[in-house]
Parts: C-alpha cells; structure tokens; sequence
C-alpha cells in the first residue's frame, strides 16, 4: 500500500502494532568493542613485513579480557585467557605488540562470549594446533565472526596460507 510506503502518511495505516515502536535490537543493547591484538613473533618481521609477509601471533580483545589459542599435547582446549596486550610476559620474550584492530561491535553478553569459547576449545584443542592450518589466527578469525561478523586481515596469516599451498614448505 502507497502509505505505509511514506512515513509522514502513518496515520492512514490505522492503529499502531506496540511492537512497531520498539527500537531495532542493535540501537537497544549495548555494544562492546571487538579487537584484535596483533603480536610479532620474532624479529625476522622487521625484514619481512615491507615484503607483505610475516609471523604474527592474534588474539580477541572482548570485555577487557585477550582469548588466544596455543598447543599442547593434550586433547582439551588450546584456548587461554591473558591481559590485553601482554603477550611478551606471558608467553615469552619472542612476543612484541604490533597493533590493535578495532574489528567491530558485539552484541554477545560476558557470560555468552565465555560460553562461545568454551565450545570453540572443543575445535581448538591444544593437540589440533598446526602452524599453517589450524593456529592462534585461525582462531582470532573464527571467534571474530562468529562475535561480529568479520574476519580478521587477511595480510596476518598470509605466511601460513602461502607455506599450505606449497608442499615441501609445509613438510
């Protein structure tokens, strides 16, 4: 109908639904910032990044807490909580903050982000970590799209998909 077309001409719509007057649920719910903290690993980046390659280390910033994956030889998850930005004193020496990447918004509670990783451990043990198939930057991505809808830079693992697409690198 031409009316309901025009806004200036709701009144000959007749009653308004109470439903019609809510906000989107995106104006409704407060929105946390999704980032991705990016990690050289070792100093070969200073040589390797103006090349367009690098060894990068990621993890998701949400809710003031930094979700990362590494392995282990056991069958549970890989996943781990630290402090924002502080690879290099919890995971070593090897780890220098690069940057952080505002990726965008969630709408996802504290306790349902908890949740989420909870059941990415179940895919990101610590026994299925791989260098090039299955590392922190996979990770980084899944959890990223799943939290907001986009995935990480596509340069951060760019290293990895060219090793994977060449054999007798990967070996």
């Amino acid at each position: 109908m031409l009316f309901s077309r025009l806004p200036w001409l709701n009144c000959f719509k007749g009653r308004r639904d109470s439903s019609e007057e809510l906000l989107p649920l995106n104006e409704c719910i407060n929105k946390e910032p999704v980032i991705l903290n990016v990690y050289d690993l070792f100093n070969i980046n200073e040589f390797a990044v103006p090349l367009g390659l690098g060894i990068f280390h990621t993890g998701i910033q949400v809710y003031d807490i930094e979700y990362t994956y590494g392995g282990h030889s056991y069958a549970n998850s890989g996943i781990f909580e630290m402090l924002p930005r502080t690879a290099e004193h919890e995971l070593g020496q090897h780890f220098h903050y690069r940057e952080s990447i505002q990726l965008g918004y969630t709408q996802f509670s504290r306790d349902e982000v908890h949740r989420i990783v909870e059941q990415l451990g179940w895919q990101f043990t610590g026994n299925s970590y791989h260098l090039t198939s299955n590392n922190c930057n996979h990770f980084s991505d899944t959890m990223s799209r799943i939290l907001c809808g986009q995935q990480i830079p596509k340069w951060i693992n760019r290293l990895a998909y060219f090793i994977g697409c060449v054999p007798f690198l990967q070996r």
